[in-house]
């Protein structure tokens, strides 16, 4: 059974901030401090004056002024950041977002950061492993679980994925059988 002062599944049980990574930044777009956000988020129109974001590893705290669409960039202006070289500063920093700041999911849809962590369970309740990461592929994302050292993959279907309870902290599985 998962222990709730362990929890490795990125949304802490203890209330403390989690930070996600949204985008990366890359270079700066004209002489007025604009700079080229590369999107990884689903909710890219989440950002928007006003907005905080944290750069890098010490998730340093900047507000957006401004946002605009670019193909498929966002060019942001960042409070104190007015001039290229400036901005230029920021090149290559990861920009993160807090975990309580995300949009609740319709029942039944997860994030994958609340997936990993959890304890997966056979039908009959006998562990199988522990989701270490998800790999998105074209037909269905895939769990990764790490069993003793081994690595185990599992689609994430209806078929095979019976339950998810964040709560208790447990995947329940019904494993399929290749002949």
């Amino acid at each position: 059974m998962p222990d709730p002062e362990n929890n490795h599944a990125g949304s802490p049980f203890t209330g403390e901030p989690v930070f996600l990574a949204i985008g990366r930044l890359r270079s700066a777009h004209g002489v007025h401090g604009e700079i080229n956000l590369e999107i990884w988020t689903d909710f890219p129109e989440r950002i928007k004056t006003g907005s905080k974001l944290y750069l890098g590893e010490d998730h340093q705290e900047v507000t957006v002024t401004a946002v605009r669409g670019k193909n498929r960039l966002l060019l942001l202006s960042l409070q104190g950041y007015d001039v290229r070289e400036s901005v230029n500063t920021l090149r290559n920093q990861i920009v993160y977002t807090q975990a309580d700041n995300l949009p609740k999911l319709p029942h039944g849809q997860y994030y994958h950061h609340e997936l990993v962590g959890l304890h997966v369970v056979d039908e009959n309740g006998a562990e199988i492993g522990v989701i270490q990461d998800l790999l998105v592929t074209g037909a269905n994302d895939v769990l990764v679980l790490s069993d003793h050292g081994k690595e185990l993959l599992i689609p994430l279907i209806k078929d095979v994925v019976l339950s998810i309870d964040l709560t208790a902290g447990l995947v329940k599985v019904k494993l399929p059988h290749w002949d």
